[in-house]
């Protein structure tokens, strides 16, 4: 890491890759909850957190080696190119 601008857009990046499987698996099983309570027309908005808590627990469970590793590697850039962005 070189400056602060190059810091700044691996933060978005580390941001975007950390959150967006998370936020994928919330919104496909959204989208699904969603429709199977259309078409049964159950009228019941609390049915839709159980499954979505579930998913992302189940997603966490998987990928959260993986998500950790992301953040561990943005950290080290970050604390690697830390003398460097305050000279």
């Amino acid at each position: 890491m070189g400056s602060m601008s190059q810091a700044g857009q691996q933060a978005l990046v580390t941001i975007f890759v950390v959150s967006g499987p998370l936020l994928a698996v919330v919104l496909v099983i959204g989208v699904l909850v969603a429709v199977f309570l259309a078409v049964t027309q159950i009228n019941e908005p609390t049915l839709s957190f159980v499954p979505k808590f579930l998913g992302t627990a189940a997603a966490l469970a998987v990928l959260g080696p993986w998500l950790l590793r992301q953040l561990e590697h943005f950290t080290v850039l970050i604390l690697a190119g830390l003398p460097r962005m305050l000279s």
